[in-house]
């Protein structure tokens, strides 16, 4: 897996879990050696979701999770996401305008820049298998503010096919922020405990499959002591005989 040196990287593992925020039970998991999350939220989601046995599912996620398609995999499956969108723009460290600044008007299908202007629609294209828009205005070359939005002729803005599914995560987040902490207070929770009694250390196992053995049985542990504080042994012990 890569590390954050250029070029470096570690024999590791990349273990996932979806955590239920009231008893703070490890609902799934998964070890994968992909050394990012982008490809994981829908598929931990999924399998959340049908473990838990429900029509719909609320999620929340950090901010390495943010991918257009899974979002909107999950949408299309009755998954609620709740997640941050990391910055990737390097306008704002030049001290020009983000995309942020421009606001997209739906009924129009045009965007409006920080000077008032109207970004129309100019054509559609393909991207990486997305179908993605371009918008820029002609009022661009003669703007007051242009040392501010852009060094090129015209300010371009693209908008996605479905954005309209992101917009509507960031919303929910910017509604309600405190879901993140309650994210930290979850799935740190799980972590925390099974590195203190690994001794935080690595895994004894080699090999994917082995790995995966090796956590599932973490999992099994603490899943079971964590159900044995919140029930007790009596309770615990009729509902295994049930």
């Amino acid at each position: 897996m890569a590390t954050s040196g250029r070029g470096t990287g570690i024999v590791g593992y990349n273990v996932q879990t979806a955590v239920d925020a009231k008893h703070h039970l490890i609902v799934t998991h998964e070890v994968i050696n992909e050394g990012h999350d982008r490809h994981q939220l829908h598929s931990m989601a999924q399998q959340a979701k049908e473990a838990m046995g429900g029509e719909a599912l609320a999620v929340v996620a950090d901010r390495g999770y943010f991918k257009g398609e899974e979002i909107l995999a999950c949408a299309q499956s009755q998954i609620t996401t709740y997640l941050p969108k990391p910055q990737t723009s390097g306008n704002t460290k030049k001290g020009l305008f983000s995309k942020r600044d421009f606001v997209y008007h739906a009924d129009d299908n045009e965007y409006e820049c920080p000077a008032g202007k109207r970004l129309i629609w100019r054509f559609e294209t393909q991207e990486k298998g997305l179908t993605l828009h371009k918008y820029w205005s002609s009022h661009c070359p003669t703007c007051a503010m242009k040392s501010q939005c852009t060094t090129s002729p015209y300010r371009r803005v693209t908008r996605w096919e479905h954005e309209a599914v992101l917009e509507a995560a960031e919303a929910r987040l910017d509604q309600e922020p405190e879901r993140l902490r309650t994210r930290r207070e979850t799935v740190e929770h799980p972590f925390g405990t099974l590195k203190s009694w690994m001794g935080y250390t690595h895994f004894q196992m080699k090999t994917l499959k082995h790995v995966r053995t090796e956590m599932s049985l973490h999992v099994l542990a603490y899943n079971f002591k964590r159900v044995l504080s919140i029930l007790g042994v009596t309770p615990l012990l009729q509902a295994l005989q049930t």
